[in-house]
């Protein structure tokens, strides 16, 4: 398996690999940047013998994009029997993905994020003779997927109890998703969330984690204040007092903490964290805007 990782995430299915005792190899880049197309060519030109590739399509520790589709093709151009694996646990349903022109192979995703339902289960669209060709080999007896697809092949039913007020909840937010427009309905609103949030916290001197060339709208990272009176613990929990909840930074090298675009928010909503950011801190003694350190 080659993993290719800038981020937590992509360094979650290294450390499942070594859990596994799979043989593996780790590509690294750096955190604020995409996985990059030539460095991947060049080890795939280098050592053709990988039979997985796995990627994360949104690195959603920094909400860094990753060029799945190009790097898909890459893997089919230089190991053309190598499995290629996309972890789109944050991407799917807000975020174009063409499995046919991108060359996945198998794809996982999860029933809330994008899709906007409830934790509970995650499923995986996949090409059918790769995933049979897997017959046999599972290190997991609950989550052999070949197993479970056959057996709803054979009589419709799941191997052990499913989490079926999961599945109903999916099943509303797929008809929500097609009454919003969709993928490309569901990434508008996303990404006028992001604008509003975006202009905002430049207007309140935020700097974020990423640069211009950077074009994700799931989730947006900014650095800490350089200010004595900023503390993440003081500012995460005074936030969540007026009900705004963020997340901390999984960044390893920058503190920072991110913000989500993606759920049922609505450009109002990150008006209102805006609104409450501006509270929290005037009550920490944070003057706004924030003066750009030299």
């Amino acid at each position: 398996m080659l993993v290719l990782v800038n981020g937590a995430y992509g360094q979650r299915m290294a450390t499942i690999c070594q859990t596994q005792g799979l043989e593996h190899r780790v590509l690294n880049f750096e955190e604020t940047q995409k996985v990059g197309v030539e460095e991947v060519e060049k080890v795939l030109a280098e050592d053709p013998s990988f039979t997985n590739v796995a990627i994360v399509h949104c690195e959603t520790s920094s909400g860094v994009i990753n060029p799945v589709e190009e790097v898909g093709r890459a893997v089919k151009k230089l190991c053309p029997e190598a499995c290629y694996f996309v972890d789109a646990m944050s991407s799917f349903g807000a975020v174009p993905l063409d499995l046919i022109g991108g060359c996945v192979d198998f794809m996982v995703s999860s029933a809330n994020k994008c899709i906007e339902g409830v934790p509970g289960f995650a499923y995986a669209i996949c090409r059918t003779d790769r995933l049979l060709s897997c017959k046999g080999v599972a290190r997991s007896l609950s989550l052999d997927l070949v197993e479970q697809y056959l057996g709803l092949e054979k009589n419709g039913q799941f191997r052990f109890t499913p989490p079926t007020h999961a599945m109903l909840a999916f099943c509303q937010a797929l008809c929500e998703l097609e009454q919003e427009g969709g993928v490309k309905g569901r990434a508008k609103r996303y990404q006028a969330n992001r604008k509003v949030l975006r202009e905002g916290m430049a207007s309140l001197g935020f700097q974020e984690l990423l640069g211009e060339t950077h074009e994700g709208y799931i989730i947006t990272s900014y650095r800490f204040p350089d200010h004595p009176a900023f503390s993440f613990k003081d500012f995460y929990s005074r936030l969540n007092e007026k009900g705004q909840v963020i997340y901390p930074g999984k960044v390893t090298k920058a503190d920072c903490f991110r913000v989500g675009n993606i759920g049922h928010l609505f450009p109002e909503d990150m008006q209102r964290l805006l609104h409450c950011i501006q509270e929290v801190c005037a009550d920490m003694g944070i003057s706004l805007p924030l003066k750009t350190s030299s």
